[in-house]
């Protein structure tokens, strides 16, 4: 019997969606985006760029190195620049008051969220960095820096910013997650003979717990809660 190939419905995105992105230490902008074809294909370049870079990752306080951070941004901040030269103005649309363009947002990010943090860090983290003596680890060395902390906090500010910006380009272009992406199962989790129909063991206290309320007395399960 033959099967039918599947075809799969072009993404075409919606024709309008309210867009909002928040501005670090200073407040939100917020309208309705009507994105034309143009748009639509400047997005996902755009969105492309932010799940392929650290610049959308959030970073523990002993992971990640500030330097790449930073020298993510300004990257991603040429890029932007370059995506906004070759689309023209098709993606610059003069829009009414309450609505915004992807220009709108791709400048608002340069100019009121990344440049703002590289215009202060980037010159005091190099003044820093020159400091560090022969043969010293360099990562050791930045997170021995007295502002290493704050210049953190700062990038994370931005990164939900960015993270953000990021889910609104993604129902713009119409296409799937590519940030939140399902982690790989480990070997222990690949189901086998033995174990088949038994739940990976980051679930078992979980069901435990639930197997344990479900014998309790109703009192006893609302106190638990």
């Amino acid at each position: 019997m033959r099967h039918r190939q599947r075809r799969r419905r072009r993404p075409g995105g919606p024709s309008q969606i309210t867009a909002r992105l928040t501005i670090p230490f200073v407040g939100e902008i917020s309208g309705t985006w009507e994105p034309a074809d143009a748009e639509r294909s400047a997005a996902w370049e755009l969105y492309l760029q932010l799940v392929t870079r650290v610049s959308v990752e959030e970073l523990g306080d002993d992971e990640g190195f500030l330097r790449e951070a930073l020298s993510s941004f300004y990257t991603f901040f040429d890029t932007t620049r370059d995506i906004l030269r070759r689309h023209g103005p098709d993606i610059a649309p003069p829009v009414p008051p309450g609505h915004i363009s992807f220009a709108v947002l791709a400048v608002t990010v340069l100019n009121r969220v990344l440049r703002p943090l590289l215009a202060s860090w980037h010159p005091r983290l190099a003044a820093y960095e020159s400091q560090r003596p022969e043969g010293h680890d360099p990562v050791a060395w930045e997170r021995e820096w007295e502002h290493a902390d704050a210049l953190r906090g700062a990038i994370a500010e931005v990164r939900r910013a960015l993270r953000l910006l990021a889910r609104t380009l993604q129902e713009v272009a119409g296409v799937g997650d590519l940030i939140d992406l399902p982690a790989p199962r480990t070997p222990e989790d690949a189901p086998t003979r033995a174990n088949r129909g038994t739940p990976p063991r980051r679930f078992k206290q979980v069901l435990t717990l639930r197997t344990l309320l479900r014998t309790l007395p109703k009192s006893e399960v609302a106190l638990a809660a």
